[in-house]
């Protein structure tokens, strides 16, 4: 569709330019939206997760001897950052850190693959376009950009300080990134739109899951094992940041007054693991089923 003063101009039935949509009539207009809170929380879940993974695998790889771990923890939340910043600028408009986005209204809009017409039912009108945009292939810019900026300065850096490491362990957490990076890609690729509905219950999920599994291994029973080790703590507080994101993305703070109390409940999953760890120690099962209690 162009506009040429007050007369339309209707083209012949195609794919929509990148930057627009179909409106009800089934005539492409152009994406002039900002994205809401939502979808800004869900641009925010996927720029963590590959900032998450480099700290896991930093951590899994640097040794318990290591001094470069939060030398590296730093550099990959500053790749991460300015990654963001720059795919921000050079979306559009360009040069500026607001996007302009269509809003998504189903499932079906990340999908548009797969609801390409059939006019005569014989011959197919490939109509594929990013109803969503630009939050589908905005995640593919910004992993470009993480990926390009590890290139540049981890394995530097790395070679520099990662001098208690082996030879051959010092580059782990790099190669580690090179095999995650494709698979959040298609990820993203495909599961896109599950994502986008699904991200605030993963979140709530998986943060429960990894913080009760560390406080295990960690043999975490009361306040004080909490507080004998300061990566304890950071570990902790990490949890209950992504334990109030999660709740944040759901609620979407629509109604402060209903949704602020909300977060309230960060705390409790940790809580509730420290006053009855005692009670399912595995060696006080273990010796109560020897009395016969």
């Amino acid at each position: 569709l162009s506009v040429n003063g007050s007369v339309e101009t209707y083209g012949d039935c195609g794919v929509c330019p990148r930057g627009q949509r179909t409106d009800d009539n089934k005539i492409c207009r152009e994406c002039m939206g900002s994205p809401d809170r939502y979808d800004w929380l869900y641009l925010g879940f996927m720029a963590m997760l590959p900032l998450v993974l480099h700290w896991f695998f930093i951590e899994w790889y640097s040794g318990k001897k290591s001094s470069s771990a939060l030398l590296q923890h730093v550099t990959a939340l500053f790749e991460c950052s300015v990654a963001a910043i720059v795919t921000l600028l050079v979306s559009d408009p360009v040069g500026s850190l607001h996007i302009r986005s269509c809003k998504v209204k189903k499932l079906s809009d990340w999908y548009t693959m797969l609801y390409n017409p059939s006019p005569d039912y014989i011959t197919t009108v490939h109509c594929t376009h990013e109803a969503v945009y630009p939050l589908y292939t905005i995640v593919f810019i910004y992993y470009a950009f993480c990926l390009v900026l590890m290139m540049l300065l981890r394995p530097l850096l790395v070679k520099k300080i990662a001098c208690g490491l082996g030879k051959s362990d010092r580059f782990k957490s790099i190669y580690a990134a090179l095999y995650f990076f494709p698979i959040l890609t298609v990820l993203q690729a495909v599961g896109g739109g599950l994502l986008y509905y699904a991200f605030p219950y993963i979140i709530l999920v998986l943060s429960l899951v990894t913080l009760a599994v560390y406080m295990s291994a960690s043999e975490v029973e009361s306040f004080k094992d909490l507080l004998v080790r300061k990566k304890r703590l950071v570990v902790l507080f990490s949890h209950w940041l992504l334990h109030a994101y999660g709740i944040i993305s759901i609620s979407k703070l629509d109604k402060l007054e209903q949704d602020l109390p909300l977060l309230a409940l960060v705390p409790a999953p940790a809580l509730f693991y420290v006053l009855t760890a005692k009670y399912t120690e595995p060696s006080r099962i273990l010796s109560e089923g020897g009395n016969g209690h």
